[in-house]
């Protein structure tokens, strides 16, 4: 089968809806853990559980998109290393972007706190209490996250390497695209 060389409309706008969610969801996760904000924490953990709520159907949906409109993470041509490299990147930011909402609805709810936005569609938990379980998830889950903002400061340096290092055209495939006066 062969792929198309550019990303569409639909997987830019998956990209970026989920460039913009991870941005606020890792800003939230590390801002509702620290002290010096403590007045805000609550408010903060019920929008990155809510947040969190919000990833596992868009991911799927993403994931969706990609299976049915593939793409090569690098353009056919580019030497076979650094496609091996950004197509392992890509897989692993895509499981870390479905790990990271299953691993924090189970610590959550596995230690019987609530998810506000679930229990407001009515939604119950699916589980409850299995806090060793929960203590687990909570580990994993900030592996997780932190792996996650390595994965994506090598996906921005690849960016600004294929951007302004070594202009090749790869970044002009996913940036949304620019019309020029005249077109």
């Amino acid at each position: 089968m062969t792929t198309p060389r550019d990303y569409g409309t639909g997987a830019r706008l998956f990209h970026w809806v989920t460039a913009v969610l991870v941005t606020v969801q890792v800003a939230a996760g590390v801002a509702m853990t620290t002290e010096a904000i403590a007045e805000l924490n609550d408010a903060l953990f019920i929008l990155h559980k809510g947040m969190g709520c919000v990833f596992l159907p868009l991911m799927g949906l993403r994931l969706a998109w990609k299976l049915s409109h593939p793409v090569e993470a690098l353009p056919p041509g580019a030497p076979e290393p650094p496609r091996r490299l950004a197509a392992l990147t890509h897989n692993a930011l895509y499981a870390l972007l479905f790990i990271l909402p299953v691993s924090g609805y189970i610590r959550t709810v596995g230690d019987g706190y609530p998810i506000e936005m679930l229990d407001a569609l009515g939604i119950p938990p699916l589980v409850t209490g299995i806090p060793e379980i929960a203590h687990v998830m909570m580990v994993v889950h900030a592996v997780a996250a932190y792996s996650l903002v390595a994965l994506v400061a090598a996906h921005l340096a690849a960016s600004v390497h294929h951007g302004l290092g070594e202009p090749d055209g790869v970044l002009a495939r996913i940036w949304p695209p620019v019309r020029r006066e005249g077109d």
